[in-house]
């Protein structure tokens, strides 16, 4: 197996979008799980590789309110770690679980606070609830970025419905569109990426793809009962993700890979895909994930998603993203 790369490649998220590494580091159980050391070698890691591109929230809102201090100590990580705020990519996160009572403006004066910085450089904007006001949305984006805040957002699992209209009323009234689409996409998960919905976004060029929790919460790495909170069981599937981990087991190891390595790599085989979002708590999960992009290029593509197919388990949950949170 040939060397993995010195430096991440790079890709744009989304049209007028920043370039962004292809791996990003998250901050649910993450920061809060290792120690200070650990957290300042990762962040160093991180930089020395080219992929200090960081997805930080302050967990606080809705089934969020954990009181959760990741976001600080990501914070004080980052500072010890000797990085300045230009060394590093930060995305923040705007909640709609108690929007608009919590308006955009104060969310990120509560975030960005507790990071112990000044801006972010783009957000996502989740978790998406159904039957939220839009055009609102988009303008109170549009008055942060105007203020400085942040230059580029996401949206979150979001209806695709209400994507497009999002890009309707941006391009309409001349402001800054959502670049990207945050979903839900990996082995088992590929309903929303793959369909023809979003679909119809990606191959028009209108939105990019970040891939996020393409473990299911560590399953897919081997930890079949996460002993912590992980994400949503949209189409309560979550059983069947379990069954299915000997046979990623067993993929992985025909193509001399380990289970994270596949199934970031099958993440960055999405036409659309531009960047992969994952967590981890300590510097060898970083390390061995970097195999994914040496799989990625030795088998390709094409391989890779015909040895994995049969892994695809959400076949039956909506595409269009309109199913309950």
């Amino acid at each position: 197996m040939s060397a993995v790369p010195v430096r991440i490649p790079t890709r744009t998220l989304g049209p007028g979008g920043p370039e962004v590494p292809v791996f990003a580091l998250g901050s649910w159980n993450t920061w809060d799980r290792m120690s200070a050391d650990e957290a300042v070698a990762l962040v160093r890691r991180a930089h020395e590789l080219g992929a200090a591109f960081f997805d930080v929230a302050h967990y606080d809102m809705g089934p969020h309110a954990e009181n959760a201090r990741t976001d600080i100590l990501f914070g004080e990580a980052v500072r010890a770690a000797g990085l300045r705020r230009d060394d590093y990519l930060l995305c923040g996160k705007l909640w709609l679980w108690e929007y608009p009572e919590k308006s955009f403006a104060s969310q990120l004066d509560v975030s960005l606070g507790r990071i112990g910085v000044e801006r972010a450089d783009l957000v996502v904007v989740g978790d998406y609830l159904g039957d939220v006001d839009v055009p609102r949305i988009v303008r109170e984006v549009a008055e942060q970025i105007a203020a400085g805040r942040f230059d580029a957002w996401g949206v979150n699992n979001w209806a695709i419905g209400d994507v497009r209209t999002a890009l309707e009323v941006a391009e309409a009234e001349g402001l800054t569109p959502p670049t990207f689409a945050q979903l839900k996409y990996g082995l088992v998960r590929r309903a929303m990426a793959e369909g023809a919905p979003y679909g119809e976004l990606f191959a028009e060029g209108r939105l990019a793809l970040q891939a996020s929790d393409v473990f299911e919460g560590g399953i897919l790495a081997g930890k079949l009962t996460p002993g912590r909170k992980i994400g949503a069981d949209v189409g309560g599937i979550r059983e069947r993700i379990v069954a299915a981990y000997p046979e990623v087991e067993r993929i992985a190891s025909e193509l001399d890979a380990t289970p994270t390595q596949l199934g970031l790599a099958f993440a960055l085989t999405h036409p659309a895909a531009v960047n992969v979002l994952f967590g981890v708590s300590r510097l060898s999960q970083l390390e061995d994930n970097l195999g994914a992009l040496t799989l990625l290029e030795r088998v390709g593509a094409d391989r890779l998603r015909e040895a994995t197919a049969a892994l695809w388990l959400d076949r039956d949950v909506n595409p269009d993203g309109t199913w309950a949170p």
